[in-house]
C-alpha cells in the first residue's frame, strides 16, 4: 500500500540564512499515528507547517494521497487536518458554529450528522452551543481537533495537543486519538511528552536541528536501543566500589547501598552471572535486586545528545 504522505528532499532556509530544515525524507503510512520528536526549535512545527501549505519549503516535494502540495493544494489541503499548538479560533461564536465554518472552508457541504458526531466523540456535544470564551483551556483544545475534523480529512497533524492540559485530560484525548485511527485517519503527532509517544505511537521518527536522525518502529527501537538495568540492594554500605569489579561499570548511589549495572538485551551474554560471581568473591552480599528497562525517553536523550556531539 503506497503511504498516504510523502515528503521528498525537502529543505526550508528561512530570509537572513536559517536553515531551518535539511533534506527530510519521510513516508508515513495509511492509518498509523507517527509519533515526530524533538528538542524545542528541532523543526518539528516548520515541517508541518510545509506539508500543511503555510510555509512554503526551499527545496523538495510533497504528496498527500497522491497529490502535490503546490500543484494540487486544494486536494492536498482537503485531506489534512491540523491541530496548532497555539489556541486560534474566534472567541466570540459557539463549538457548533465554529465547526461549521471551518467545514465550509473546505468547499464542504453543511452536514449537521458529520458535526455531531465530532462533538460527542470530543466529548463536547452538551457545549455545542457555548461560546469559545466561556470554555476553560481543555475544552477550547478539544475545539480545535474538532474544527480540524469537521472536514472529514484523512490525515490529522496534531501539533503538541496536551500541551497545558491536565493528566486526566491528555488520557482522555490519547483514547481519542486512539479512535481516529480506528476509523481510518493517520495521525501524525508531535509532542514534548515523550510518555504521549511512547503509549500511543507506532512509529517513531526524530528530528534535531532541521535533519530526521531516526524513523524506526517503536518496538523495534526499543528492542535494538534499549538497555536493562540491574539494581543491587546491599546487605552492607559500601564506600567505593572495589577495584575487582571496575570491568562491570557499576554505579554505587550517594547512601552507598545500592549497586547499579546497565547491561544489553540484545548481547548474548548480558554478564549478570560474572557479576554475581565477582560480587560473591568480594565478600558482597545483597538482600534484593530489581531490573528495570529502558524508557522511549532515556533512548531520544541518548540520541539527541550524540548527534549533537
Amino acid at each position: 500500500m503506497p503511504a498516504i504522505l510523502s515528503i521528498a528532499g525537502v529543505s526550508k532556509t528561512y530570509a537572513g540564512g536559517r536553515l531551518a530544515l535539511k533534506e527530510i525524507n519521510l513516508e508515513i503510512d495509511r492509518g498509523e499515528i507517527f509519533g515526530l520528536l524533538g528538542p524545542n526549535g528541532a523543526g518539528k512545527t516548520t515541517l508541518i507547517s510545509v506539508v500543511c501549505g503555510i510555509v512554503t519549503a526551499t527545496t523538495g516535494t510533497v504528496t498527500v494521497g497522491g497529490h502535490d502540495i503546490v500543484k494540487d493544494y486544494r486536494a492536498a489541503r482537503a485531506m489534512i487536518g491540523l491541530v496548532p499548538q497555539e489556541l486560534t479560533t474566534d472567541a466570540f461564536v459557539t463549538v457548533a458554529q465554529t465547526l461549521a465554518f471551518s467545514r465550509g472552508l473546505f468547499g464542504k457541504k453543511p452536514d449537521a450528522v458529520v458535526i455531531e458526531k465530532v462533538l460527542r466523540d470530543l466529548s463536547l456535544w452538551d457545549r455545542r452551543d457555548s461560546k469559545i470564551i466561556t470554555l476553560s483551556g481543555g475544552m477550547k483544545r478539544r475545539v480545535l481537533i474538532a474544527k480540524a475534523l469537521a472536514h472529514e480529512p484523512e490525515v490529522l497533524f496534531l501539533d503538541e495537543p496536551t500541551a497545558g492540559v491536565d493528566v486526566e485530560l491528555r488520557k482522555d484525548m490519547w483514547q481519542t486519538v486512539r479512535l481516529l485511527r480506528a476509523s481510518g485517519v493517520t495521525v501524525i503527532l508531535t509532542t514534548h511528552y515523550i510518555d504521549e509517544a511512547e503509549e500511543m505511537a507506532d512509529r517513531i521518527g526524530v528530528i534535531n536541528k532541521g535533519e530526521i536522525i531516526l524513523v524506526e518502529q517503536k518496538a523495534e527501537l526499543m528492542r535494538k536501543l534499549g538497555q536493562k538495568r540491574l539494581s543491587l540492594m546491599l546487605q552492607g554500605k559500601l564506600e567505593r566500589v572495589p577495584e575487582a569489579l571496575a570491568p562491570f561499570n557499576l554505579k554505587l548511589s550517594t547512601d552507598g547501598c545500592q549497586l547499579t549495572y546497565v547491561y544489553d538485551t540484545q548481547q548474548q551474554r548480558t554478564g549478570i552471572t560474572s557479576l554475581l560471581n565477582a560480587l560473591r568473591e568480594a565478600g558482597i552480599g545483597f538482600r534484593d535486586l530489581q531490573t528495570h528497562e529502558r524508557s522511549l525517553e532515556d533512548i531520544f536523550v541518548s540520541l539527541v545528545s550524540e548527534k549533537a556531539a
